[in-house]
């Protein structure tokens, strides 16, 4: 399948716990409501990400890819988080995953796990290879994405809004994927 043809940005994804749509710009204040808690972004990178003029950048990069999603939680049908597919490339049979973030309720259980397995099915589908890009003192994220299965495969600096910061790469190969 050509680039072209694949839509990382499906109408829905979704399991017995939640569902993960596509992201549109009239959700901005709803989802900066959620993501306004200094502790989300605690480790990550951007750790000011939950300041309103921040998160308009990260938000706006996130309709522009037209591959970003929110995260529901069935049982409510409230927003609990943000993800998206990011850095496709056809010729290496990969694409990344991340820009995730859930809000502090919904840590350390089965929501993470279970969105990543939406999304790594889906990609699965078209790709063979997923990356997921971590900050280097994001531990939380670390831990989660281990927990899925990846492995860690190397370290690279990336540069967020003028600041450079070191992160981890992870990667699951599809024929490496257990239907977790």
């Amino acid at each position: 399948m050509t680039e072209n043809k694949i839509n990382w940005q499906p109408e829905i994804l979704e399991n017995n716990i939640l569902k993960i749509v596509p992201l549109n710009e009239s959700d901005f204040e709803s989802l900066f409501e959620i993501a306004s808690d200094p502790l989300i972004w605690e480790q990550h990178p951007e750790s000011h990400r939950y300041k309103k003029e921040v998160f308009q950048l990260y938000f706006d990069s996130a309709i522009a890819g037209k591959t970003a999603f929110k995260i529901i939680d069935k049982s409510t049908n409230k927003i609990i988080g943000s993800t998206r597919y990011y850095d496709y490339n056809s010729a290496n049979s990969s694409i990344a995953i991340g820009y995730t973030f859930l809000i502090r309720q919904y840590w350390g259980g089965r929501y993470n796990k279970s969105s990543k397995k939406l999304l790594i099915d889906f990609a699965f589908k078209y790709v063979d290879k997923i990356y997921f890009h971590i900050g280097a003192n994001n531990l939380r994220s670390q831990i989660a994405t281990t927990r899925i299965g990846v492995i860690k495969v190397g370290e690279f600096e990336a540069e967020h809004n003028g600041k450079k910061t070191n992160n981890f790469e992870y990667l699951i190969e599809k024929k490496n994927w257990k239907d977790n």
